[in-house]
């Protein structure tokens, strides 16, 4: 569903946030996704499987992507700030390990952002060759997440 949202505070991240949390509660959406000017949000209700965590600060990966060899790989890179999650759950097995082939479409990670759950899907098919980032690591948007080999 897109909506239009008037300028005179609606600019807000976080006012903008709050408004459309309340649209998405009451029309009963499982996401929405409004922009305004150069601000774009995307809200996702949580599914009622999905445990929340708590982020817990964890020092940044060993090998910084720079450090590594990334010819003919392609980059994934976080859509979003937040903090990133290997699994629905803490304990719950990691939507993909090092190594695993993926599907277009397929679920690699969760980004809570503002106390939402995203999941962030593989927008191609190929194999996971790298994690870039840790379990409960902050993350900024546009930092790449995964080398993934086509």
């Amino acid at each position: 569903m897109r909506r239009h949202v008037r300028r005179g505070g609606a600019d807000d991240p976080a006012e903008l946030a709050r408004r459309l949390g309340a649209l998405l509660a009451e029309l009963n959406l499982s996401e929405i996704e409004v922009s305004v000017g150069d601000l774009r949000v995307r809200l996702q209700r949580v599914s009622p499987h999905m445990a929340v965590a708590t982020p817990t600060p964890v020092a940044p990966a060993v090998t910084p992507a720079t450090a590594l060899d990334t010819t003919g790989l392609i980059t994934i890179e976080a859509p979003m700030v937040g903090t990133f999650y290997r699994a629905s759950a803490p304990g719950a097995e990691p939507y993909v390990r090092e190594g695993d082939v993926v599907k277009q479409g397929q679920v690699l990670c969760i980004i809570e952002a503002m106390k939402l759950m995203n999941e962030i899907e593989s927008k191609l098919g190929g194999r996971i060759r790298r994690i870039l980032v840790e379990n409960g690591q902050t993350v900024e948007f546009g930092q790449p997440l995964f080398l993934l080999e086509r």
